[in-house]
């Protein structure tokens, strides 16, 4: 593992920076393939766009482009994490001085090893009774407030054989898994979660979705509850690393991967195995 704070190798984050005492910043995970990182314009599209929402003045990009791409130089596989906070506060309490300067943190993680039988043969999910609170005001942000999925995953033991927990809002509107987004099919429809109220907009899911577009398959951003996932035919599930993980057991029912969770596979697996930027 090597981290980077700044820019800097061996320096430490000081104990006044806000991100610390009050998760005041965002956060990126870049997977890296062959020394290069995926889709990195489109992470630091919605790292800079939550800056300006958090109204936290964001580095250059090309500054943390540099430093990801430096990490991952070196990295036949590699994830990246790139951390932006507000930085260290000039005052005490919730309110920022606008004085502040951002610490910028950039730490690369060895590839986790994969069980290759999730992308193939599907993974088994749950439905979670832990609910996420709604305010728009947070809606798709990757922010580093992270505590209701930290005791989302705490509700299904590590030892059982369930590789994710699917997460409703306050008012029963599904939203996510704990670390993916979610897709749904039914009939010739695929169906994904509106991010508005909660939840985090991926960039797997916006990859997905603009594949979807080009390869002229129907597709919906809309309200999900309950009864959505009891009737889809086809489901799977999103994130930066996995790609596409198709869904073979929701809470003990079968559900087969499908001909559009496949095609879909086949269409993102030369983004992911030859990793490109956006395009």
């Amino acid at each position: 593992m090597t981290v980077l704070v700044n820019g800097a190798r061996g320096q430490g984050v000081s104990p006044l920076d806000r991100g610390i005492h009050f998760g005041d910043g965002l956060f990126e995970t870049i997977a890296c393939r062959g020394g290069r990182p995926r889709f990195l314009t489109f992470h630091l599209e919605r790292l800079i766009s939550g800056c300006e929402r958090l109204q936290i003045r964001a580095p250059e990009p090309e500054l943390i482009a540099g430093e990801v791409c430096e990490l991952a130089r070196d990295a036949d596989r590699a994830i990246v994490k790139v951390l932006v906070t507000r930085g260290a506060a000039v005052g005490r309490g919730y309110a920022a001085a606008g004085k502040e300067t951002a610490t910028r943190i950039t730490i690369r993680y060895p590839w986790p090893d994969e069980d290759v039988s999730k992308s193939h043969d599907g993974v088994k999910v749950c439905t979670l009774s832990m609910r996420l609170g709604e305010n728009p005001l947070l809606a798709g942000l990757k922010h580093c407030n992270r505590l209701e999925q930290i005791l989302a995953r705490a509700q299904w033991p590590a030892d059982i054989d369930v590789s994710e927990g699917l997460l409703f809002s306050s008012s029963g509107n599904l939203v996510s898994g704990t670390l993916s987004n979610v897709f749904i099919v039914r009939g010739s429809i695929v169906q994904t979660p509106r991010i508005d109220l909660c939840g985090v907009a991926g960039v797997m899911r916006r990859v997905v979705i603009r594949e979807m577009h080009q390869a002229g398959i129907r597709m919906q951003e809309c309200v999900l509850r309950t009864e959505d996932l009891q009737e889809a035919d086809e489901m799977f599930l999103t994130n930066a690393r996995i790609g596409i993980w198709p869904v073979r057991e929701l809470n003990s029912r079968a559900i087969l991967p499908g001909p559009i969770t496949r095609r879909l596979q086949e269409i993102l697996a030369p983004l992911l195995e030859g990793p490109r930027d956006a395009a």
